[in-house]
């Protein structure tokens, strides 16, 4: 039936063409059928961990990434009431902090998925945009048909990556049903220009009044921001003067420079998602399909681990398919069990980041005040947070344990 590859990638974006980039330049044949013509601005998806940078050179695509802008932050400051902001700055953390890495990549999200995409091509992939209509007849050789240019198409492959994202129709249309955690907080990120006076190799977090506030400079003046806030806020950003309402929102006075910030302009929409956390059971229940990226599951926003989550997907897949001449579900299974105890970490640690920073009002200042008087003095209290930098493996697993869990939040 139609034209037979090894692979055939459902999702050109970031982990999809990432997974057909590996696998192309390993020699197997793919194809990847993406329905964006252009890779649109989502305002997420844009800072990749040190320990995703990690993931990223040992597959071979870092190099390409930098192309994407790829620029490197190096210090963390956290901000906010009973801080003081210039010694925030001045005892700013380094974030050189896994060997050989200097810290946390940061680029538009689109323009990282199009060097991949270019990627993709240029290592021998079979490239279609503006797919529409694909359909997978899941088995051990499954079948996919699609249309592209005015004209219907099929595919055979020895296994179908689903990398389709958060919606993924893969997912709706074979069943099986993502597991989520009870939404916390809603989130919501705009990209700015001309913020010249903002370092541009400094990250920071913080939490004022009812908002927590994140910065992620891109260079050259660029600065993706977001907030979190509560859910009775959820219309507060909308309509055409969301993003000139989100920037005076950014006004803080625990933060020096703010003005730098919510001065300089907006170049993004300004969307609006909750925090929840979610994840598949088994990305690998459905005969011939793999679920990968967003696709199988994705961590609460607040940490910034969608790129991460999605380049060790990209490794870890790879690495089995390449090492298997069989790619049933047995030869998938450590996947399965490696992401399983990879997501459930993340979402450990992104969890109490949100118990304590996206929490507001009096009893909540006191928390995160007792708490950081409780880590300055020993650092394995909360170290969970730790994981989205340094990777969740990096850390002992007592640090996602419900101990921890009630050493960090102990009561103040």
């Amino acid at each position: 039936m139609g034209e037979a590859y090894d692979v055939v990638v459902v999702g050109g974006g970031f982990c999809g063409a990432g997974m057909a980039t590996v696998l192309a330049r390993a020699g197997l044949s793919c194809l990847v059928l993406e329905r964006d013509a252009v890779f649109e601005d989502h305002t997420k998806g844009e800072w990749i961990a040190p320990w995703g940078v990690g993931e990223a050179r040992r597959v071979g695509l870092e190099d390409d990434i930098r192309l994407a802008r790829g620029h490197v932050l190096r210090r963390h400051a956290a901000f906010g009431p009973g801080i003081d902001p210039d010694g925030a700055v001045a005892e700013a953390i380094p974030l050189a902090l896994l060997p050989g890495i200097d810290g946390p990549l940061t680029q538009r999200h689109p323009d990282a998925c199009q060097v991949l995409f270019d990627a993709a091509g240029a290592a021998g992939a079979t490239m279609r945009r503006g797919v529409e209509h694909v359909a997978v007849a899941a088995g051990p050789r499954p079948e996919v048909t699609y249309r592209h240019d005015g004209a219907d198409h099929a595919a055979t492959a020895r296994l179908v990556v689903a990398a389709d994202g958060r919606n993924s129709p893969l997912r709706r249309t074979h069943g099986p049903a993502l597991e989520r955690d009870p939404g916390h907080h809603l989130f919501s990120g705009l990209l700015v220009d001309g913020a010249d006076d903002w370092p541009d190799d400094l990250q920071m977090t913080g939490t004022e009044g009812d908002l927590h506030f994140l910065a992620f400079p891109q260079g050259r003046g660029r600065v993706r921001l977001y907030l979190g806030f509560g859910p009775e806020r959820r219309r507060w950003l909308t309509g055409p003067d969301g993003p000139r309402r989100f920037l005076d929102g950014f006004r803080f006075a625990s933060v020096p420079a703010a003005d730098a910030l919510a001065d300089a302009d907006p170049v993004s929409p300004c969307a609006v998602y909750p925090n929840e956390a979610t994840w598949l059971a088994d990305p690998t229940a459905v005969e011939g399909i793999v679920f990968v990226g967003d696709a199988a599951g994705w961590d609460d926003p607040i940490t910034g681990q969608g790129l991460s989550i999605s380049l060790c997907d990209v490794r870890v897949v790879s690495e089995l398919l390449l090492a298997s001449a069989t790619w049933d579900r047995a030869a998938l299974a450590p996947y399965v069990t490696e992401r399983t105890e990879r997501m459930r970490r993340l979402r450990f640690a992104s969890s109490l980041v949100s118990a304590l920073a996206n929490e507001f009002g009096v009893e909540a200042e006191r928390r995160r005040a007792s708490f950081r008087e409780r880590s300055g003095l020993d650092p394995s209290v909360g170290a969970a947070r730790l994981a989205a930098l340094v990777g969740p493996d990096a850390l002992p697993a007592e640090a996602f344990t419900p101990s921890a869990w009630d050493r960090a939040l102990a009561p103040t």
